[in-house]
């Protein structure tokens, strides 16, 4: 069973602010009942004032009392809350009523009026059930004021929860969405090594230790530079090339005649930021899919300009012309679905692939994102 702690919970209206409103909810009804006092020239101003400031303090002790017991029920149903205010303000306004009947009915009433008014005065004591009229047209009037300054504090405290929650969601939906592209990010990884595992495999079983050699040294590279870096932290255009380079290094050497590079990045986009192993998938889908099923040489190459306010980056290959059911398994792979979600994840609908098969052959694949400057 859920148990809460009401001296160690936070309220969610902090008790300066609870303070401060039943303090001006009081302050605003003595500047109006001392107008109307003067306005109707009452005797007695100062004498009237005095008894009307010891109500004032009474009232805020007991709009402090009806504060605190709202506090006990801050983590109910907000229905539970308005019913106990309801009920709170009841007691609290007969207390107020009969206080303040008690210093202007019954306390040295000679201090206020002449003989002929305190005459009077006695002559509707007197009456049957005058006191009791009185107390109850008094504590009619205190429970509306006791019921707007509730309704305040509860708009108040429902307003913060609102507040706190939209805080929480917000924070569970970054958390989400780091989480997301961690797993995106990592996604990459496990897809290149298996790869690359087969690649070696190929090569020890031809017996070509140094090409192996140099394969591994190269994938160490690889992953000693891939992975030291945040997953959901954006790198340099010219750390993502360089990244690439290096796997393109690895295939190279499994397709030392089939396989050509080619770079056309201007310097001033060298130092732009881009989502990191964001060209991998494009990459490796050149090679299955461009360098794996030709015969003869095919150029892998990746290229970087602006458009606006956006980066437009570019894979391409001029791998051979493809069967439709291939073109659209090369279309719709893992690692294009992969960065694809990865876009959307990270800027929404700023950011998208596009994807081509020329007549002549190959493929390209453009992604097109919010051009980030490192500041």
């Amino acid at each position: 069973m859920r148990k809460f702690d009401i001296g160690n919970h936070k309220p969610s209206v902090g008790q300066q602010v609870a303070i401060l409103s039943i303090l001006g909810f009081w302050l605003f009804y003595v500047i109006i009942i001392t107008l109307r006092a003067a306005v109707s020239d009452w005797p007695a101003q100062e004498e009237l004032a005095i008894r009307r400031v010891v109500v004032t303090l009474f009232g805020i002790v007991i709009t402090y009392m009806l504060y605190r017991l709202l506090r006990l029920f801050e983590d109910k149903a907000l229905s539970t809350r308005i019913i106990t205010a309801f009920a709170g303000a009841i007691p609290c306004a007969i207390a107020i009523a009969a206080f303040n009947y008690y210093m202007f009915n019954i306390y040295d009433p000679q201090s206020l009026f002449d003989e002929a008014h305190v005459e009077k005065m006695r002559q509707f004591v007197e009456e049957e059930n005058y006191a009791m009229k009185a107390l109850v047209e008094d504590s009619i009037s205190r429970f509306f004021f006791m019921i707007s300054w509730a309704s305040l504090y509860l708009t108040l405290s429902y307003a913060s929860e609102v507040r706190t929650v939209e805080r929480k969601a917000a924070r569970f939906a970054q958390a989400a969405q780091d989480a997301e592209l961690r797993s995106l990010r990592y996604q990459v990884n496990p897809h290149f090594l298996f790869n690359t595992l087969n690649s070696l495999s190929t090569l020890v079983m031809r017996s070509q230790p140094e090409e192996a050699e140099e394969m591994i040294l190269n994938l160490s590279k690889f992953y000693r530079t891939s992975l030291s870096g945040d997953p959901l932290e954006d790198v340099a255009l010219s750390e993502e090339v360089h990244l690439q380079n290096l796997y393109l290094d690895i295939e190279a050497v499994r397709f030392p005649k089939r396989l050509k590079t080619e770079t056309d990045i201007p310097d001033e986009l060298m130092d732009v930021l881009v989502p990191g192993l964001i060209l991998q998938p494009l990459v490796e889908n050149a090679i299955k899919h461009g360098v794996a099923h030709s015969k003869r040489p095919v150029t892998i190459s990746i290229s970087a300009r602006t458009a606006g306010d956006f980066l437009k980056l570019t894979v391409a290959d001029d791998g051979d012309a493809q069967p439709q059911n291939k073109s659209s398994a090369h279309n719709n792979g893992i690692g294009l679905a992969n960065v694809r979600d990865r876009l959307e994840t990270r800027f929404g609908s700023q950011a998208k692939l596009r994807t081509s098969h020329p007549e002549t052959g190959g493929f390209i694949a453009e992604l097109t994102m919010p051009l980030l400057a490192d500041i």
